[in-house]
């Protein structure tokens, strides 16, 4: 194994560390009626950036196992819909490291800077976005099952779960983005140094 490969798996398993730690605690700081903050998407993009998409994919999967153990999941959605909770919770934010980790390395290409940003705020937009698609298919019993009336369950679930935790999680990366870019520069710099 090469200085290369080490220090890749080295990063890795820290960012993984880090990202259990954020999604432990994230599991229990509840912004509205039991739904939780996912504060390990900054994690995921920074190992998508840094170690490329599928090391964003692998941090991603590991979000979904957490997410699908976490108290809000279990208590929501596992009883009720179990295989499109299984579904969506792993492959919501695979997906999102995997397609970020690409979008940088094409756009890296010709900015790293701008890849880094647009990489970062994609995490918690495709996150987001194959949450919202697999609540209208997959797991919409499990919503509908929120409130007698599915008009409000559906009102309750976009304006609440996804709206208020989207709106946390997109302007916690925005804020992030500059310094995820600044690490990656670090850590690019130094396996630039060490080869």
């Amino acid at each position: 194994m090469n200085n290369k490969t080490i220090k890749k798996i080295t990063g890795v398993a820290c960012l993984i560390a880090i990202e259990i730690i954020l999604q432990i605690i994230g599991n229990y700081v509840s912004i509205f009626n039991g739904v939780s903050l996912n504060l390990s998407l900054v994690a995921v993009a920074l190992a998508s950036i840094v170690y490329g998409p599928f090391s964003g994919a692998l941090l991603g999967l590991i979000n979904g196992i957490i997410v699908l153990l976490s108290p809000s999941t279990q208590a929501l959605f596992l009883d009720v819909a179990p295989l499109g909770t299984v579904v969506t919770c792993l492959c919501k934010c695979t997906l999102a490291g995997l397609i970020s980790g690409f979008v940088y390395k094409a756009i890296a290409k010709k900015n790293a800077t701008v890849g880094s940003i647009v990489a970062s705020l994609l995490v918690p937009i495709i996150n987001t976005g194959i949450f919202a698609l697999c609540a209208m298919t997959l797991i919409s019993k499990a919503i509908d099952q929120m409130n007698s009336n599915s008009v409000n369950a559906m009102r309750f679930l976009f304006l609440t779960v996804i709206g208020f935790n989207f709106i946390f999680e997109f302007t916690a990366t925005t804020v992030l983005a500059p310094s995820l870019d600044k690490i990656r520069k670090i850590m690019t710099r130094s396996d630039k140094h060490a080869l």
